[in-house]
Parts: C-alpha cells; sequence; structure tokens
C-alpha cells in the first residue's frame, strides 16, 4: 500500500534539508551517545532529534547528553524491542535518527495518561503541537507511545481529534526488548511512561508514507458479533476462541496451554477490514473458559475480520518493499532519508526463519538515503479513514 501525503512541488524545494542516522551498541552511554551523535552532528544542528533506545540503557543519562549537544533541537524519542538500520538490526543498542535545515520546521508535545484512563487524552495533549506549527507545504505528525498502556487505537483517535483528515499521523509505540514490563518515553530531557510524545514536522517538500505486512485471509470475512474494548468475543455468533482454534486446527497442546497458544498466535493475526485495507491486529491471548481471545488493539464490534496467514518469506517481501512503496508516492521527487518502524513479532517470525539479515537489504533505495527506525509494539500510519494502528506491520516514511 502507498499513499502519497501531498503532491510534489519542484518549484518549493529547497536544497537544505537533511535526514541523518547514526548508532551505537556500546555498552558505556557516554561513549555510546558520542558514536550515535557523530554523523548527526557533522551535518549541522538537528532540528528534531528522535532517540530509539534499548532499555538496557540509563535513557535519562542518554537523553541528557543528547539534549545537552543538540542545544536548542527539539528532542523526542523511546525505548524499544531492537533497532534499525539500513543493513542490520540491533540489539540492546542506540540509534539517533534526526532532520535538519531551513527546509523542516518542527513543534514537539507531550501528553501524559495511566493504565486506568488509556492514552487518548495523552495522544490529544500531545498533537497539540500543531497548533504551534508554521506550517510549509507538507505537514505530517509522528507520535510515540506507551507501547503497554491500554488500547493504542485510542492514541490514533486523540491525536485525530486535533490534526483532523489533513494531516496525515506516523509513529510507533514503545517497546522494552519484550520483557514486557514497562516501556519508556523521552520528550525535552524527560524521561516518562504511560505517555505519547509528538512531532509535528512541516517540510517544502513531499513526505510520503509506505505500508506493508506481507499477510493474507486464511478465512472468509466474519462479523465481530461481540467485542469489549482489547477482549474479542465471538465472531458470527460463535466464541473466538473455538473459531481461531478450528480455522488454524490448532494442535491439542494449543487447545488448553496458555504458554502454547501465545507461540502458536504469534503468527497467526486477525485481519480488521478497512474500507480500502486491512489492518492487522495481534492476538497474544486466549480466556479458555469464556473462550474469548485478548486483541493487542481494538477489534470493532460490528466489524468485519480476517483470521490471516503468511510466510516468511511473504513477511520478508513486505519488509524490503515498504521504503520503495513510499518513496514512489513522493511524486518523482528521490528521498533523501527514511524512518522505518516494523513489528517485533515480525522480527521474531524472520530471526526463526534465518532472514532478519536479509530482510533488511533494500536494493531498490538508493546508496544516498538514510534509513534508521526501531521495533515496535505497534505501528501507527493514518492517511484516510477511522484506521490507523497496526500490528504486524511495517511502516517507512520518506522524505524528500
Amino acid at each position: 500500500m502507498q499513499t502519497t501525503l501531498a503532491p510534489a512541488d519542484p518549484a518549493g524545494l529547497e536544497a537544505d534539508r537533511w535526514i541523518q542516522v547514526g548508532s551505537s551498541t556500546k555498552q558505556q552511554t557516554e561513549l555510546a551517545v558520542q558514536e550515535a551523535l557523530a554523523p548527526v552532528l557533522g551535518r549541522g544542528e538537528p532540528k528534531l532529534t528522535i532517540i530509539f533506545c534499548s532499555p538496557a540503557f540509563n535513557l535519562a543519562e542518554v537523553s541528557r547528553l543528547v539534549q545537552a549537544a543538540v542545544g536548542a533541537g527539539e528532542v523526542i524519542g523511546c525505548s524499544t524491542a531492537g533497532e534499525l538500520l539500513r543493513d542490520q538490526p540491533l540489539s540492546g543498542g542506540l540509534l539517533i535518527w534526526a532532520l535538519g535545515g531551513d527546509g523542516f520546521a518542527v513543534t514537539t508535545g507531550v501528553g501524559i495518561g495511566s493504565p486506568e484512563t488509556g492514552l487518548r487524552d495523552a495522544a490529544h495533549d500531545a498533537a497539540q503541537c500543531l497548533k504551534r506549527l508554521e506550517r510549509k507545504q507538507h505537514t505530517l505528525l509522528f507520535v510515540l507511545a506507551d507501547g503497554l498502556c491500554g488500547d493504542q487505537m485510542e492514541v490514533v483517535r486523540g491525536a485525530y481529534e486535533v490534526s483532523g483528515a489533513g494531516v496525515p499521523l506516523m509513529g510507533g509505540c514503545a517497546g522494552d526488548d519484550m520483557a514486557l514490563q514497562g516501556t519508556q518515553q523521552i520528550h525535552s530531557g524527560e524521561i516518562l511512561s504511560h505517555a505519547v510524545v509528538a512531532a509535528a514536522i512541516t517540510s517544502n517538500a513531499p513526505m510520503a508514507i509506505g505500508i506493508a505486512h506481507g499477510w493474507e485471509p486464511l478465512s472468509e470475512a466474519m462479523l465481530v458479533t461481540q467485542s469489549r474494548g482489547t477482549t474479542l468475543e465471538t465472531l458470527d455468533d460463535r466464541p473466538a476462541l473455538d473459531v481461531y482454534l478450528d480455522t488454524y486446527d490448532a494442535p491439542a497442546e494449543v487447545r488448553n496451554n496458555p504458554a502454547a497458544f501465545f507461540d502458536f498466535a504469534h503468527t497467526r493475526p486477525i485481519g480488521v477490514a478497512r474500507r480500502n485495507r486491512t489492518e492487522i491486529r495481534y492476538v497474544y491471548g486466549a480466556d479458555y473458559e469464556k473462550r474469548s481471545l485478548t486483541i493487542f488493539a481494538e477489534v470493532p464490534q460490528g466489524g468485519m475480520a480476517y483470521l490471516m496467514q503468511g510466510s516468511s518469506t511473504s513477511v520478508l517481501n513486505a519488509t524490503s518493499e515498504v521504503c520503495s512503496l513510499a518513496e514512489e508516492a513522493l511524486g518523482g521527487q528521490p528521498a533523501k532519508g527514511f524512518m522505518l518502524l516494523e513489528c517485533v513479532a515480525r522480527k521474531s517470525l524472520l530471526s526463526n526463519a534465518g532472514l532478519l539479515e536479509e530482510s533488511l537489504r533494500l536494493p531498490t533505495v538508493r546508496d544516498e538515503a538514510t534509513i534508521g527506525g526501531f521495533y515496535t509494539y505497534g505501528e501507527i500510519a493514518r492517511t484516510e479513514g477511522s484506521g490507523g494502528l497496526h500490528n504486524q506491520t511495517v511502516v517507512a516514511l520518506a522524505l524528500a
């Protein structure tokens, strides 16, 4: 899938726009920050610096050092479940993604939620930074949300209340290296949890989003006859767990063992039918007494859903093509750089198949284009319609 955020306007393009990525796997925090920042500061003073950092680091120290180095530039970031470079994944690393030049302008915002109230109001508050932005021709709202705090679809709804239909939304849900204990967010040197941080980015040149997942429907479309939040109770008036197990012909141990079910469901998501696409939802639990499924995000009652299937090959193909899909939507302008966000569940599938390294080789993207990002607990990409929250998907932002 590819979507152009706005038509190209060659007359408005500026040469003084840059995107740069730096990374480090050094264990000593100060040395890691110095190494990761070196290529960024070599380009100039960033307008926006985004920190993607393993929770193995002291994020407060990382944030303090980065903020001191970039001066007046805006800084946001989050903890991750792995970091992404053009040609390799990092584990336990630090990655810094930055943009600068007079062709960009940036404002940032933050909102605080809670496990009880979720993140809708937090996203609404964070998105207020759009109102302080002096917009150029092309504008996008980038958000990073706590990946373990409520229904992540609420992040999309809260941000949309401010951005409206005219501003595309992209971002990711913070991770914690699969500990599933708690994630952290960064805003202007402050370390937060249960939060949403946002950057409103405006540019004289086009920006475009590519989305790919590699999953295909295994079942016919089914009506979601009963659901409550992230609990899917019935499909076509049958217990959702029974439909799931029977459709996938699950082995005996999966039918009564929660740990076996978790491993089984890892590569068998649910697809939510939208008007022009299918959004993927990660199934991460089952209630054997109530015969229901626990989903990472809402599967709306009254909507249509599919049980999905895929393979390491189909997932690999989606990963390798998504940057090209985004660049093709720039209206003929070459991309200076990409932000790449990929679900950690896809990382696990490709790792098990021995294809993780190959997934990050992107031969159709020019060598001069910078690529960096992180492995997420959920991906956000809304360019039209009511949805925008994805699981087990890869999303790329291309900037001309």
